[in-house]
């Protein structure tokens, strides 16, 4: 340890300046001082100047109790006993001590006039008594009977994240999130509760989320305002919400103040984010080598002259430096990229940049007095995207307010309210079709700058310069409520929710191109019409519920609580948009700057469009809780529901749940037990709940469809507004059924330091809208779709917690969790059991594919191949089968390869060969603390999971749909070449066929292109310093910690490189916006 003298510090008047001078030695060096009185002096050791009482800490056993932390708040100082119970810490008469340790009741202690004193700790009750929020209101968690997870705020700090989603995935087991969309900063992970909710027509299986009691999108909760998450997992939690909810609830509950004096919180973050798991492209010349393989093998010789590869080479070594030579057929303008062009380039390389800054910053406000409380905060994100030209961004304000105030015993009130903007931008080229079109039009040879050096491809001249999208998206929730206790045990709420949801959108496209050979003229040209849209949406809505509870225990042992209640929601939606070309002035971009003329000075109608939707539900419910001495636990609640989506015969809908508990634990049979375990659980529970959320507002309405100016012939010279008869619908269209089954266990043992849950479920989801039935054709419509498909998905889930400290002080946890969840068709209409279509038995996810003998080495082998196969070999996939290409195996031994019927009773040697449903989530956070040093790695992944990628990504050269749509990555070079004077050499044990265009034969569902998806990614990582409070407090700041963080660095798969195994099932063929690695440097100050 360093002492500073007198000296040292003789001549700083300030003694802020002083002890943050300290604050930052501290870090390295523990350094302690004390600023120097006027005119000098000794060398004076700080604590020495201050009382110390000591003592030791024994647990009611008499045992020595280490690694106990002892605080004095008087004096901001800490101590922690040593290996014998001892401790020491500075304080004076009047002083309150606090003790606390894992696994034991927290003791206070006022220091009096003696300086060695005797602290005994007794044992904590079970963690299980943790209060839990639940639906309307909340229960101790050792009398939960349904499945429900927690998570407190801490599992959530430090976390360099856009939004809340991101950072729960892998937190609680159940709780599936999946970033299969990509990285883009307005994507939204998709998220449910328990795997495949439903597959019905228009039907929706998402999670209610519900943030102070008040339905909520889940991106508009600041991540530092929240307390708490339960997420309900089962019918007989989420049941208390009805038909909104039949999937799961996740509720959120945000901080508020506390009696006290005011405390200010800022914490922030500096961000700087880089791509992930991006695909290299092949060089120039090998792109075009495998690519004139694949051509001279379908017989249309050369796709690239041998010129052409001449000056690829050329242009690779250096020889040459034009990227491009001008178009023979029209000298005027440059050759483009995919007939003439020489370039060698990455474009991934140049779509994303390696770094992206952004930061974040947070600040709040709470406190209490006069039985009021407040809590108020702000946070503002500014967030850069990862693309190189065109820049994308997105940025985020928040502000929340919540004020409570006990007017009298009886009644209280609370207000709360939260305002959220978010912003993005984006070029108006960056979309979806982006992402399908990269790789087979971004040929490394085409010319990213033209010879003259002017920006050339017409992709990043469209990102660059094509027009620009926004958006600007504001959400105010307001939150009134009101309790009244007009007696013990009664409690009356009655709460006001409305909400108001404004989206504006605006779109411009203006006209980019190439400059001529000559370096001055236009050259080629895309969007020749410009033109600008806008379009707004509005959401009003409101919610309001009103219950009592009323809670007394009989005789001592006889727990009883009852509510009832009543919920009402309306919901008001309106939008309405237009577009129209012809920008005057391409900087003012906005609809009424447009001439409603194209490119050619003829007149193009002007878009415009809008709707108006509501929809509105009615809830009535209760719930009974009982227990009988905390040992027998019982629960039931029914809810009756109506919604204005269904016709009134079909309107309403009584949906019942039932849970069941015992506590072993509390049995006088268990007390030889329960030193070692503190509590032990069995639950049980089983519910219905129906399922209104459908996509179509009207999904049981004849509907009037109207198509404006859209007829096939003209009036006066204008095409007519139309209208067109509506289809069928079925007067028995009704709600889904819900129906769920869990079985649980929680365990606590050695006082509070290992803790364990387990939970197997069934759910069937019924009545599913499925497809029409087959009927004569002489019905001249489409038959309307019924509720006549049925589903169940069976699973479990694993909890395992251990945290303890050490006698040195080392604090330690790990948090260890498992998932599963597997689901079955049980009712489908498809008579014939094709495999084109869902079938009863069918597991979600199945692959059907052949399997593989392996790659014919020579024509011989294919040849003897083929002789086994006499009753048509393989014919069916293809003909002209040669060296290089798949041998495919006779599963069914009738002499051929083929598919049969293509149904599950005779599908050929089609057979089973993976599922591609992620099968057992894993997530594992690992904590240490010592001395103010904290670290955390947190892995979080899918232990199973098969995956066959049939898209030109995986394949590289599509053989069926040709040139257009292939590419070539560094993996796709590992193809089948038998020529020992090849230019990429001979390569006769490769992973891919020959490379082969005009026939996807060899690239059919099979075994050795199946990809094992499964994977485990360090998905954060941090470590921080809390800074003595002793020090700290000097200078006004209560606590003071500084902190490194990581997100998504590391990834153990076996998945070819070409794909991140997060997006490789994104809907572009597994090529989306590219997730990131995130380094964050930040601070956390409490004043």
């Amino acid at each position: 340890m360093k002492i500073l003298t007198n000296k040292m510090i003789t001549g700083l008047t300030d003694q802020r300046l002083v002890l943050l001078m300290v604050l930052v030695a501290q870090l390295a060096n523990c350094v302690v001082a004390k600023p120097a009185p006027p005119g000098g002096g000794r060398m004076v050791h700080m604590a020495s100047m201050q009382e110390h009482i000591t003592g030791s800490v024994k647990d009611n056993e008499g045992n020595a109790l280490s690694g106990v932390t002892v605080k004095n708040g008087e004096k901001s100082a800490t101590a922690q006993t040593d290996e014998h119970g001892r401790f020491s810490i500075p304080a004076s008469a009047g002083d309150t001590l606090q003790f606390s340790s894992l696994g034991f009741e927290t003791q206070t202690y006022v220091v009096s006039a003696d300086r060695d004193i005797a602290v005994v700790l007794q044992l904590s009750t079970s963690s299980l008594d943790e209060v839990v929020i639940v639906g309307f209101g909340q229960q101790k968690k050792v009398n939960l009977t349904g499945s429900v997870g927690v998570l407190d705020n801490e599992a959530l700090q430090n976390r360099p994240v856009q939004n809340v989603t991101q950072a729960l995935q892998g937190l609680v087991p159940g709780l599936n999130i999946d970033n299969a969309n990509g990285g883009s900063l307005d994507r939204r992970a998709n998220i449910n509760i328990r795997g495949v909710a439903t597959i019905g027509e228009g039907s929706s299986g998402g999670a209610l989320v519900l943030i102070d009691g008040m339905e909520a999108d889940l991106k508009t909760v600041n991540p530092q305002d929240i307390e708490s998450i339960s997420v309900l997992k089962d019918a007989a939690a989420s049941s208390i919400y009805g038909s909104r909810a039949p999937f799961g609830v996740i509720l959120i509950t945000t901080k508020k103040g506390k009696a006290g004096s005011p405390a200010i919180n800022y914490n922030n973050s500096f961000r700087y984010s880089s791509p992930i798991s991006m695909p290299n492209m092949a060089n120039s010349y090998r792109f075009a080598t495998m690519f004139n393989d694949a051509s001279v093998a379908a017989g249309w010789g050369d796709r690239f002259n041998p010129e052409r590869m001449q000056r690829i080479l050329d242009y690779m070594e250096g020889r040459i430096t034009a990227t491009t030579v001008p178009n023979p057929g029209n000298p005027r303008l440059w050759g483009d990229g995919y007939d003439f062009g020489n370039d060698n380039i990455n474009y991934y390389d140049v779509f994303f940049r390696k770094n992206a800054p952004s930061q974040e910053h947070n600040v709040s406000l709470s406190g209490g007095m006069n039985k009021i409380n407040y809590y108020l905060s702000s946070n503002y994100l500014n967030q850069s995207g990862l693309l190189n030209y065109g820049s994308d961004s997105y940025g985020r304000f928040t502000a929340t307010g919540k004020v409570g105030a006990d007017v009298s015993d009886k009644l209280s009130v609370s207000y709360n309210v939260r305002f959220i903007r978010e912003n993005f931008e984006r070029p108006r080229h960056l979309s979806d079709g982006l992402f399908w079109d990269l790789a087979r039009q971004a040929w490394p040879t085409k010319p990213l700058y033209d010879p003259n050096g002017h920006l050339f491809d017409d992709h990043v001249l469209n990102m660059d310069r094509g027009g620009r999208a926004r958006h600007e998206e504001d959400w105010l929730y307001q939150q009134l409520q009101l309790v009244v206790r007009p007696t013990e045990g009664m409690r009356m709420v009655g709460e006001v929710n409305y909400r108001t949801n404004t989206y504006l959108y605006h779109q411009h496209v203006l006209t980019v191109h190439q400059i001529a050979v000559d370096g001055v003229s236009r050259g080629n040209f895309w969007n020749p019409n410009t033109s600008a849209q806008e379009s707004v949406v509005k959401n009003n809505y409101l919610n309001i519920n009103a219950y009592a509870d009323y809670e007394r225990t009989f005789a001592e042992k006889h727990y009883t609580k009852f509510m009832v209640g009543a919920q009402a929601e309306d919901n008001r939606y309106r939008d309405f948009g237009g577009s129209r070309v012809g920008l005057m002035v391409p900087g003012l971009p906005a609809l009424n700057t447009t001439t409603g003329l194209g490119a050619d000075g003829m007149p193009i109608p002007p878009s415009i469009w809008g709707a108006y939707s509501d929809w509105a539900t009615v809830g009535i419910f209760g719930r009974l809780n009982y227990n009988y001495d905390e040992k027998y636990l019982f629960e039931a609640n029914l809810r009756y529901d109506g919604t204005s989506r269904f016709r009134s015969d079909a309107r309403w809908g009584l949906f019942p749940s039932f849970s069941a508990g015992w506590n072993i634990a509390n049995e006088a049979f268990f007390e030889p037990a329960r030193k070692h375990i503190g509590a032990l659980k069995l639950r049980a529970s089983y519910g219905s709940l129906g399922n209104q959320n459908t996509w179509n507002i009207y999904p049981t309405y004849t509907v009037m469809n109207i198509a404006v100016a859209s007829g096939p012939w003209l009036i006066n010279g204008l095409q007519p507004t139309v209208a067109h008869a509506p289809g069928l619908i079925s007067t028995s269209l009704t709600w889904e059924d819900i129906v769920t089954y869990n079985g649980g266990l929680d365990m606590e043992m050695f006082g509070g330091r290992l803790n364990f849950s387990a939970d197997v479920y069934q759910r069937n989801t019924r009545n599913m809208v499925g497809p029409a039935p087959e009927l004569p054709v002489i019905l001249g419509t489409p038959v309307p779709v019924t509720n006549n498909t049925d589903l169940r998905t069976n699973g479990f889930e694993l909890e395992l917690a251990w945290r303890d400290r050490t006698q040195r002080g080392l604090g330690y946890g790990a948090r260890l969790l498992l998932s599963d969840s597997r689901t079955v068709i049980t009712r489908y209409s498809n008579p014939t059991n094709s495999l084109s279509r869902y079938r009863v038995g069918q597991e979600m996810g199945e692959i059907w594919g052949y399997t593989t003998k392996g790659i014919a080495r020579t024509k011989q082998e294919m040849d003897e191949h083929l002789a086994a196969l006499p009753n048509g070999g393989q014919g069916a996939l293809g003909g002209y089968w040669d060296a290089g290409d798949i041998m495919y195996v006779d599963v069914n031994g009738d002499g051929k390869i083929d598919w049969g019927a293509n149904t599950a009773d005779d599908s050929g040697d089609l057979r089973i060969i993976g599922n591609e449903s992620p099968r057992y989530s894993f997530g594992a956070d690992l904590t240490a603390d010592w001395k103010g040093i904290d670290v955390r790695l947190f892995f979080q992944g899918v232990l199973k999971r098969d995956m066959f990628q049939s898209s030109y990504y995986f394949w590289g050269i599509d053989g069926a749909q040709g040139p257009w749509f292939s590419t070539v990555f560094d993996e796709h070079l590992d193809y089948f070449r038998d020529d020992p004077e090849h230019a990429l050499g001979l390569n006769l044990d490769a992973y891919y066929p020959r490379a082969l265009f005009g026939t996807g034969k060899n690239q059919q569902a099979q075994t050795r292109y199946l990809q094992d998806a499964s994977y485990l990614r360090l998905k954060n990582a941090q470590i921080g310093y809390t800074f003595p409070n002793q020090l700290t407090s000097k200078i006004g700041i209560k606590n003071f910690r500084i902190s490194l963080s990581g997100e998504n660095l590391a990834t153990f798969t076996r998945l070819t490189k070409i794909f991140d195994p997060e997006t490789v099932f994104g809907s572009t063929g597994g090529n989306v916006y590219p997730l990131a690695k995130v380094w964050s440097f930040g601070l956390n100050a409490n004043f």
